[in-house]
């Protein structure tokens, strides 16, 4: 892939690695403000791995992008293999807490916010692996889903607290 590609992207990068490590600070805040309570319930460790999961996935993209000087397939193989790992964990995590579902439990929005995130990562790095220039382009709705998704899965642990 050419040079300038990757340099126009330089401050999406920045941005989304700045952002995420800042929504996972926050989230790590709010579990150790809330430990006691969240080991009360069985599900919400795992919950609250997912959301970390999920932020540091994007963290994790975005620091590779930012390694000066990798060809197109280090980077392919380093996002790929990102998502492949995440996709792996939040799948585990999935089974898990399968047998503490909630009632109130919506099963289809809880296994697209499990199991979408790092799929466009593992589109994004296979692309980029085989010189595709449109992998970076994954990267996109990848970082989205799982910000998102992140958001979310925390705002639930923190609620499901209180129930």
């Amino acid at each position: 892939m050419d040079i300038e590609v990757w340099h126009s992207w330089h401050d999406f990068f920045v941005a989304e690695a700045s952002a995420s490590a800042a929504l996972a600070g926050l989230l790590f805040v709010a579990v150790s403000i809330n430990l006691t309570r969240i080991l009360e319930f069985p599900q919400l460790p795992i919950r609250a791995i997912e959301a970390l999961s999920t932020l540091l996935s994007v963290l994790l993209v975005a620091t590779f992008f930012l390694i000066p000087g990798q060809s197109g397939l280090a980077y392919g193989i380093e996002i790929g293999a990102s998502g492949l790992l995440v996709w792996i964990g939040l799948t585990i995590a999935l089974l898990r807490t399968r047998k503490f579902r909630h009632p109130d439990d919506n099963v289809v929005l809880r296994l697209v916010m499990n199991q979408a995130p790092p799929l466009p990562f593992i589109v994004a790095g296979a692309l980029m692996a085989y010189g595709n220039p449109t992998g970076i382009y994954w990267v996109v709705p990848g970082v989205i889903l799982s910000l998102s998704a992140g958001m979310i899965l925390a705002w639930v642990l923190l609620i499901e607290i209180q129930r």
